[in-house]
């Protein structure tokens, strides 16, 4: 064995002692009440929606009772989530799709969207699902935004008011003070607009002048690169959750992805891995999410709690464990 191969292995090995159930400090026991959440994503073009989806249904704190599709093509979108769901014993899990958009991004994953028979012929209006799960279940349903807002902007647009029966909105999206590339350890880059946001400003600034409670993951504390030991460890566990996720790792075709979208089921797991402060954001036509406190004298009201850091290692102690279970 090459020196090289041996320290590899030697950090997989640590890696998996970390990952046992004894070492990640994790309670084993599911939660009485676990919280409904509905998961709206743009998955098939990056990554990260794929390993945000596969946590959601690793996490007995979580009750998934739908997931809705958003942006571009919309309804091969919701094909793979179908097989997804279906190669992980989770078919019964119902799966709406927005209406469709003209996308700027490139569906890394359709093939494998396209292929297996799991695909269902046709899916319900994310819209009228969205509003009928808060119909049913006022103040009980959070909605975690993981795409470009089409679909929340619609809702709002057709039913502000049963929007605003939600629990919370729990959201990746925006910049505060650091953009893409800002790691933490360089100089500062300054924020920028962020995808999910740039996409869709109007929806974006309807969200955050809708009441709703809102809390935001943003560029600063979402930057996590799962670098080439985590994926090395995670892709040779073998179980249906990795290996969808190796599949479709390879279908996406670059190397070291940035989980952005997984932080928010990691708080809404353990809010303390990404702890939020009160904020008033205001999102510019340019898509820039600003800070807004408003003049002294009559300061605006925060309309969002917002993660400005995280703790990588922290992360992965809880990301790693969970989707390397048997």
């Amino acid at each position: 064995m090459s020196k090289s191969a041996a320290i590899l292995a030697s950090v997989l090995a640590s890696l998996a002692i970390i990952a046992s159930p004894l070492c990640s400090g994790q309670s084993s026991a599911v939660p009485a009440v676990p919280e409904k959440v509905i998961i709206d994503t743009d998955i098939g073009d990056d990554i990260d929606d794929a390993f945000a989806l596969a946590l959601a249904l690793r996490s007995p704190e979580l009750q998934i009772i739908g997931v809705t599709t958003t942006f571009g093509d919309t309804e091969t979108r919701a094909k793979l989530v179908d097989r997804f769901l279906a190669e992980v014993g989770r078919p019964d899990i119902p799966v709406a799709a927005g209406t469709p958009t003209v996308g700027k991004g490139t569906f890394t994953q359709r093939r494998y969207a396209q292929g297996g028979h799991y695909a269902k012929p046709s899916h319900p209006d994310a819209v009228a699902f969205v509003l009928e799960q808060i119909h049913r279940y006022p103040g009980e349903v959070t909605l975690i935004a993981i795409g470009p807002l089409m679909n929340v902007g619609a809702t709002i647009d057709k039913d502000a008011a049963t929007f605003r029966k939600l629990k919370r909105v729990v959201m990746m999206g925006g910049s505060i003070q650091r953009g893409y590339g800002d790691l933490g350890y360089t100089p500062p880059l300054g924020p920028q607009p962020e995808w999910n946001i740039l996409n869709d400003i109007p929806s974006a600034q309807k969200l955050f002048a809708s009441g709703v409670p809102l809390f935001v993951m943003p560029l600063d504390s979402t930057q996590l690169k799962l670098d080439e030991v985590k994926r090395a460890f995670l892709f040779s566990q073998g179980n249906p959750f990795t290996d969808v996720l190796t599949l479709l790792y390879h279908q996406w075709g670059q190397e070291t992805p940035t989980l952005f979208d997984p932080m928010t089921i990691a708080f809404l797991v353990n809010p303390g891995l990404c702890p939020v402060r009160p904020m008033h954001i205001r999102v510019d036509e340019k898509g820039f999410t600003r800070p807004d406190p408003g003049p002294p004298n009559a300061p605006n009201p925060p309309n969002a709690q917002v993660c400005l850091d995280s703790t990588p290692d922290a992360f992965f102690r809880l990301l790693l464990p969970r989707l390397a279970a048997p």
